[in-house]
């Protein structure tokens, strides 16, 4: 391993799990519940759909009914949530961790590297697909765990909290550009991994410090740099 290297902080679906959620159907459901909840209230009035991540569009709802009615508001945000995680549920029963990603996280351990791992995705959503995450990462901290999620640097630094190591020797590893995004906002080096709906070509333009086709690739490559004089 890197011995610059002393914590890796991963995303979770398309880096260490295959990649099943739809997020145009999450976005369309969530939005529709919204407007549903909504109009329940008498009112109509929420943001455009601008093509930001369904997250950021209902946060910027919220506090717009929120200026007009709480009880709105806080309608809006459960339904478009529910929905949200309704359609994580479903897509965690199909889902399964890569072949390779236990192994991977136990050697990272066993070699003294700390682990542990940020989402955008619900928590029963993860341990549905990892059970036993805890056994191999120090900290899962999903949507739940955070008063703001990653590209949000706080997540991150959370996750660096918990593993007890400082910005400068830690990785930050993802499928897409926000994870690097998040990374760089954290202080971190970053890694792309190419196993999710990104291309190597979208996430090199990212700038990532590393970049690979899984994060199995990514650990090869990192135990090749220890072992340069």
């Amino acid at each position: 391993m890197n011995p610059s290297v002393q914590a890796m902080i991963f995303d979770f679906d398309g880096t260490l799990a295959h990649l099943t959620l739809d997020f145009t159907v999450m976005r369309h459901r969530a939005m529709a519940a919204a407007r549903t909840a909504a109009g329940r209230h008498g009112r109509h009035n929420l943001p455009e759909d601008d093509g930001r991540p369904v997250l950021e569009w209902l946060h910027e709802a919220h506090g717009a009914m929120a200026a007009q009615c709480t009880a709105t508001a806080e309608a809006v945000r459960q339904a478009a949530h529910a929905a949200i995680e309704d359609v994580e549920i479903e897509a965690a029963a199909r889902g399964a961790l890569f072949p390779w990603t236990r192994t991977m996280l136990g050697r990272l351990r066993s070699e003294g590297v700390a682990i542990g791992i940020i989402t955008r995705n619900c928590r029963r959503a993860v341990l549905a697909v990892f059970p036993d995450v805890m056994d191999f990462s120090a900290c899962l901290l999903t949507r739940e765990d955070v008063p703001q999620v990653k590209p949000d640097p706080d997540h991150l630094h959370r996750a660096l909290a918990l593993t007890g190591t400082p910005r400068q020797h830690s990785l930050m590893v993802g499928d897409h550009p926000m994870d690097i995004e998040t990374g760089k906002a954290g202080g971190t080096l970053t890694a792309g991994v190419a196993s999710g709906n990104s291309s190597r070509e979208v996430l090199e333009a990212a700038g990532p410090d590393f970049i690979a086709e899984d994060c199995q690739d990514l650990y090869r490559q990192l135990r090749s740099l220890r072992r340069m004089p």
